[in-house]
Order: structure tokens, then sequence, then C-alpha cells
């Protein structure tokens, strides 16, 4: 199985530096690369506002990307499509071309994601499709993982910048003395504001992505 992501620049056509958005789009993906190295080919630009990456499990992707989407500043967020199923290159003259299910899935995953957004819940951020022909167990999977997606995206949401850089420590393993330092304020508010933007949440669905103990 091949994890196929798309992801494209929310609002790029009202970015007032595009070519600093990308910059620090950039500098975001390659942090996340080196605090928790997942890709089996990192997010990389192709061509407008699109960037194309690869998984070898769904987990190392629903988790990669949600330490890009706490990383990143505010004013700034990707919408992901995920998709499951066969790729391979196609030779050209401008080079190897990206081609297979699984990114016609990844396609069909992102335009599902702008038409939630447009709809009843516009905090949705990623979405997952598998191509056509997953087994009942994926297909539960897909599911399953699509459910959580919406309430992970709901909290991140809804986090100020501070509140996803702080959750994005933790889960790096900082510690909240260490924060607090960095954010100029007491351990307390550290804690208090992981409380109330509910992080503790996020920390324990990566804990169950990765198999981690409860």
């Amino acid at each position: 199985m091949v994890i196929a992501v798309l992801a494209d620049i929310v609002g790029s056509r009202q970015l007032d530096d595009r070519s600093a958005a990308q910059r620090t789009l950039d500098d975001t993906i390659g942090r996340v690369e080196r605090d928790m190295p997942l890709a089996h080919t990192p997010l990389t630009p192709t061509v407008g506002d699109e960037q194309q990456g690869v998984y070898l499990a769904l987990e190392d992707a629903l988790v990669s990307l949600l330490m890009i989407q706490l990383a990143l500043p505010e004013g700034l967020a990707f919408r992901f499509g995920i998709g499951i199923g066969e790729v391979r290159s196609v030779d050209s003259v401008h080079g190897e071309l990206a081609d297979g299910p699984g990114w016609y899935a990844a396609r069909a995953a992102i335009e599902i994601v702008h038409a939630r957004e447009s709809r009843t819940v516009p905090r949705t951020r990623t979405w997952i499709v598998g191509d056509p022909g997953q087994d009942e167990v994926m297909e539960s999977v897909i599911a399953a993982s699509n459910a959580y997606l919406l309430v992970r995206d709901e909290l991140v949401g809804a986090m100020s910048e501070r509140e996803r850089r702080l959750t994005y420590g933790r889960l790096v393993g900082r510690s909240q003395r260490e924060l607090a330092t960095d954010e100029g304020v007491s351990q307390p508010s550290v804690s208090k504001s992981l409380r109330s933007a509910g992080s503790a949440a996020i920390i324990e669905g990566v804990a169950a992505l990765r198999g981690y103990p409860a």
C-alpha cells in the first residue's frame, strides 16, 4: 500500500507575497521531516500552489500532516488530499510525471475537502479516498480515519498560533517548562493553554496512531 498526498495552499491567491509564503512552507516541511522523519518522499512543490508527497503507511501520513498543520504560522495553511493506491512514474521530455490510481484518489480527496469547507465543516483540511477495489478492512479503516480527521481538523483549526506551537512542542518531546521559557510565560500558563486547546486529545491520538501504549 502506498499513500499519495496532494496539498494545496488555502487562499493562495490572497497571499501578499507568494514567494515568501512558499519559502515558509518549504522551511516548515523541512523542519517537520527533521523532527519526525516519516515521509518516503516529503511534500515537494509541483505546479501552481500544489505539492505532492508519498508515505508508506497511512498512520505516517496522518501524523506528518498534523505536524505540518501545527507548525505553520497564522495565515498560512494547506488542504490535504490523501489517496490510497498504486503510484507510478511516467517518462516525459520534462522528466518523470506522477501517475497512477493513488494520485487520482488523492485528487478526489482534495476536491472533497474543498466541498466540505464551503458547506457545513469550514475547518476541514484533510480527507482520505481509496482507489477502487479496496477490501472491506481498508474501507473501514478509511471511514474511521476520516471521522477522526474531521474532529482533529476542528480542534487544530480552533487553536491559536501559540497553542499550535505548544502542541507541536509536546509532540516532539519538549517539556512544558522548556516551552514556557521559549514563549516567555509561566509553566502553569502553558499547561492551561494546552488544556483549553484540547491538546491532550491530539497528543493521545498521535500516540494511538504510532502504536504507543496508553
